[in-house]
């Protein structure tokens, strides 16, 4: 109870937040996501990334954003015998796509509408524990960076989540 009120609190502070925004090196962002994520949940999941694109972004959010995604990226892969992540990004259209993708459960896509909202869950609390509130926070964080957010999954194929900001290089500082 005491993780779903401070998620909700996180939540509902996201809106009146002001956001700092610097130049973030991702990659060693996710070094440290992975130290704080591996050391409170462990797990055995391969996971891969290099030379991620840098960000103009808020430090602390986007850590939200990672330690939400690859939080659940290692929790719907865990029940694969090898669990294997992957951490991309790419330029595409005046925007940087980052994507993390796991070869986990998956879901169903007529239910990709569902996934960012507060207490949306497609898994029972028996299959895998959460309160439906980390997507959320997550689309919030992105749409609060002028960016999007989305997913595509396929059942028992695993999915892949997506989200873009506005591509360092084209914003005027």
């Amino acid at each position: 109870m005491g993780v779903l009120i401070d998620d909700l609190l996180t939540f509902s502070r996201l809106g009146r937040k002001g956001i700092i925004k610097l130049n973030l090196n991702i990659n060693k962002l996710i070094e440290k996501v992975l130290l704080e994520i591996n050391q409170s949940t462990p797990n055995n999941a391969k996971i891969n990334y290099s030379k991620l694109l840098p960000a103009f972004a808020d430090y602390n959010l986007m850590q939200h954003v990672f330690i939400n995604l690859l939080s659940n990226a290692i929790k719907y892969s865990s029940k694969k015998e090898k669990p294997l992540i992957k951490i991309k990004s790419e330029r595409k259209n005046g925007e940087i796509i980052y994507s993390i993708s796991d070869n986990g459960v998956g879901f169903d896509m007529q239910y990709v509408d569902k996934l960012f909202g507060v207490f949306q869950r497609l898994h029972s609390d028996e299959e895998f524990s959460g309160n439906g509130v980390g997507l959320a926070i997550v689309k919030r964080i992105i749409d609060n960076h002028d960016g999007k957010v989305w997913a595509q999954g396929e059942e028992w194929r695993g999915d892949t989540f997506y989200f873009s900001l506005p591509d360092l290089d084209k914003i005027e500082h």
